[in-house]
């Protein structure tokens, strides 16, 4: 049984989250986040806490900002593109319930204080940015580490904002070149 209240965007995913987990769901109904909407995750948020777990788009994306802006020390579950995608539709709803048991198990709170332990140069020297295979191994990255894909410079924030430790990362790191040098 998960403790936190799960917060997704539509029907389809409570069901798939139902499928996966014990917990209690909130539907945010996509950009119909309305006051009442907030009000009540902000309700949530005190009883239990709140994880967010929204599609793997631009869409999930902003209703996850949404959120966050105004619900404070909500985490995040991300689930990869790959995982949430069948027959082109991409969501939560089309994730395995392994997936999102995983994604669930990995979610992880913003840290409040300013931190600054990785930099583009990170990115860089791991070949984050600026190689042919960075963009899968951002993907690779966001997934053992539960944070999600994103682009060089949300990889940056989201390194910082979800405390990653830098012995973590190395690892993450090491395991993806192995991978990547199959």
């Amino acid at each position: 049984m998960i403790k936190e209240i799960i917060v997704v965007e539509g029907r389809d995913d409570v069901t798939a989250v139902k499928a996966a987990v014990d917990a209690e769901v909130i539907a945010v109904s996509g950009f119909g986040i309305n006051k009442n909407t907030i009000d009540k995750i902000k309700e949530a948020q005190k009883r239990k806490g709140v994880i967010i777990l929204t599609d793997p788009d631009f869409a999930g994306e902003k209703i996850r900002r949404i959120i966050s802006k105004r619900v404070d020390g909500v985490k995040h579950a991300y689930i990869s593109r790959e995982e949430g995608t069948k027959d082109g539709d991409i969501g939560v709803e089309n994730a395995s319930p392994e997936s999102i048991r995983e994604a669930l198990s990995k979610a992880k709170a913003v840290i409040e204080e300013k931190r600054e332990v990785f930099t583009a140069n990170h990115l860089v020297y791991y070949k984050l940015v600026g190689d042919t295979k960075s963009k899968e191994r951002r993907q690779l990255l966001g997934k053992i580490l539960g944070i999600g894909y994103c682009n060089g410079s949300q990889m940056v924030k989201r390194l910082n904002n979800f405390n990653i430790k830098e012995e973590e990362f190395v690892k993450a790191m090491d395991k993806i070149e192995k991978q990547l040098s199959k």
